[in-house]
């Protein structure tokens, strides 16, 4: 009888989670098509800035009315703030085939910058754009010139895609922010 009490409570509590598990999203690296050099050989990307919205679990949209809405049950696979940095570090490395990795730096030499990115912005929105916008900052620990500069990118997205189409589009996105940041800061 305890036995069949056991698994019968075991199955109760697996079905009690099944019910109220969440769907996760992970974001995919889209294939790297070109090729940039810039000044430095190796470069640490800082933890990332986000809003509070966009580094939580949730998955956030910004309605036409303005509101941002998000559910519980539609979650990031990853958490946000580790995730767009190491998809920073990794699509710089791709695009430039240089040392870069985000931090703690994993290497004994020293980086020859330091990139750390505010953003303002990291949102979808109903109407299919998924955007992005911040300050970046370039700190050279070679003594040579230290830089910053804006950026304010979008990427076009299906909304009836839902989570896994916004995942795709920040997948884009990051890797276009990437793409910017090594032509403007880091040449």
């Amino acid at each position: 009888m305890n036995v069949v009490k056991s698994i019968a409570s075991l199955g109760l509590v697996g079905i009690l989670a099944a019910c109220g598990s969440a769907d996760r999203y992970a974001v995919e690296m889209p294939p790297v098509t070109e090729r940039v050099g810039i000044q430095f050989n190796a470069v640490e990307v800082r933890d990332v800035s986000l809003p509070s919205y966009a580094a939580a679990d949730e998955i956030h949209m910004r309605a036409s009315n303005g509101a941002l809405v998000s559910s519980s049950d539609e979650l990031w696979a990853d958490a946000p703030e580790r995730a767009v940095a190491l998809e920073l570090s990794e699509n710089l490395s791709r695009l430039t085939s240089r040392r870069i990795a985000s931090e703690p730096w994993p290497f004994e030499a020293y980086p020859d910058a330091r990139l750390e990115l505010r953003f303002s912005e990291l949102l979808a929105t109903e109407a299919g754009q998924f955007r992005a916008s911040g300050q970046y900052f370039v700190a050279v620990l070679t003594g040579g010139r230290e830089r910053s500069g804006l950026f304010d990118l979008s990427v076009a997205f299906d909304p009836k895609g839902g989570p896994a189409a916004i995942a795709k589009a920040r997948g884009q996105l990051i890797l276009d922010l990437a793409s910017y940041i090594a032509k403007n800061g880091l040449k």
